[in-house]
């Protein structure tokens, strides 16, 4: 793909002027510049870069523009004129959105020329969105799937995001499927983006260290479910926060729930049901994926895809990193693999885990922790969706810039004195696997 340019005059005519900045903007300079690329990092300004000067938390992109400008910056876009530089300065309100949009009319607004699905919700995503990308590209489309298992950040800034975007474009790909994290709906990741369908799984706890709020983290969500981003809802009705969705929405609505799904079997490697008087097989266990297959199967049905396509993709479905996934340990018993990271999503995990016990004198063994540095509310009640196991192991989890002990010591908190019987500390990730296996061997 070549390197795209354009003078900064076409790329803000690109640009409506309300999309830019919710209001005024005004430009210090000439136009006539040309601009190579959109970026917000000063350690990647190359020369005829567009430097974008945003204000985050702990650094303010104000202070590396005149770094940018001597590494080849030939604009910036600003909320304040910055002193210092002889270059074209866009003035705007609001950085992170304008960046967005900015980004997205030098490239030339791919969303618009790709069919771009949004998932969005606490839990099911990723999954969701594998599901939905296999059924797509079963449709015929050329599909991508960004998120969770493909980079740093399950929504990669605007300019990286758009950047991608275009390069998809340019490779003939058809269809991109990715996640959408409140994050990236709080900081303006995906201003500028059009999606032709955006999808709600459900929300639970999760993120308050970032959002403070649950009212603040449900409305970051439900943002994504408007005429700025979509031209279609795709709503989990089972969900209460999916259900102030839909009622809410200035978008068509489409609902999905687990009522949809009839005569379900589950097992550890496959779910089948039927759904609209067709037989459908998903080579991914666990009961709860079952909705998510249900939301896969409603977005790509509302774009279109023959019901057909929808299980030919969901059968085509297999092992996904992470995601109720099957390891062979070698013995006469079942190791899965769950990302389940939020209080709901370990009791999703736990309640599909036992009814897939054989016998009564089966056991359910959990090995968990909770990441450091991340919303420490919810590691009481992770301890305590913990006790729906038989045998509980509790040990590190990425602790980052905590301490392991300490954010255990919270875990177990929240464990009830009843239970603290079956509880196991075992502070090494390593050796507290293998105590459970060992355990499972017996």
């Amino acid at each position: 793909m070549t390197s795209p340019m354009a003078s900064l005059g076409e790329v803000l005519a690109r640009v409506d002027a309300s999309e830019v900045a919710r209001g005024d903007y005004r430009v210090s300079g000439t136009t006539n510049v040309e601009i190579t690329d959109v970026t917000h990092d000063s350690r990647t300004v190359r020369r005829g870069a567009m430097f974008c000067c945003v204000r985050g938390e702990e650094r303010d992109g104000h202070d590396f523009a005149v770094q940018a400008v001597h590494s080849g910056a030939s604009a910036l876009l600003v909320e304040r004129e910055v002193s210092g530089v002889e270059v074209t300065q866009v003035v705007v309100r609001d950085v992170r959105r304008a960046m967005g949009y900015v980004a997205a009319a030098f490239h030339q607004h791919p969303s618009r020329e790709l069919t771009v699905v949004g998932v969005t919700g606490t839990n099911g995503k990723t999954t969701t969105a594998q599901m939905l990308g296999a059924i797509l590209t079963q449709s015929g489309k050329r599909t991508s799937v960004f998120g969770t298992l493909t980079g740093a950040r399950t929504t990669p800034e605007a300019p990286e995001l758009q950047r991608t975007l275009a390069s998809e474009r340019a490779k003939g790909t058809t269809a991109v499927v990715m996640e959408v994290s409140s994050h990236a709906l709080a900081l303006q990741r995906v201003a500028g983006m059009q999606f032709a369908a955006a999808v709600f799984t459900n929300l639970g706890h999760d993120h308050l260290d970032f959002h403070r709020t649950h009212d603040a983290y449900f409305a970051a969500k439900a943002s994504l479910f408007s005429p700025d981003y979509t031209t279609l809802a795709v709503i989990n009705r089972d969900d209460s926060y999916g259900r102030k969705i839909a009622d809410s929405a200035t978008v068509p609505v489409v609902t999905f729930g687990r009522d949809d799904a009839t005569d379900v079997t589950v097992d550890a490697s496959q779910a089948q049901f039927t759904w609209r008087k067709t037989r459908v097989r998903c080579g991914i266990g666990g009961d709860f994926n079952v909705l998510n297959a249900l939301a896969a199967a409603t977005a790509a049905a509302s774009l279109g895809t023959s019901v057909s396509d929808v299980v030919s993709g969901l059968a085509a479905v297999g092992r996904i990193p992470g995601r109720f996934e099957n390891v062979n340990a070698g013995g006469a018993f079942a190791v899965i693999v769950d990302y389940a990271h939020t209080p709901e999503a370990l009791r999703n995990v736990l309640a599909s885990a036992r009814a897939l016990r054989s016998a009564s004198r089966a056991r359910v063994t959990v090995v968990f922790g909770c990441g450091g540095d991340r919303d420490p509310s919810k590691r009481a009640e992770m301890g305590a969706a913990a006790t729906a196991a038989d045998n509980i192991i509790v040990t590190s989890d990425n602790p980052r810039h905590e301490s392991p002990q300490a954010i255990i010591d919270a875990i177990v908190a929240g464990i009830p004195s009843a239970e603290r019987a079956k509880t196991i500390v075992e502070v090494d990730r390593r050796h507290a696997m293998s105590r459970a296996i060992a355990d499972a061997r017996r």
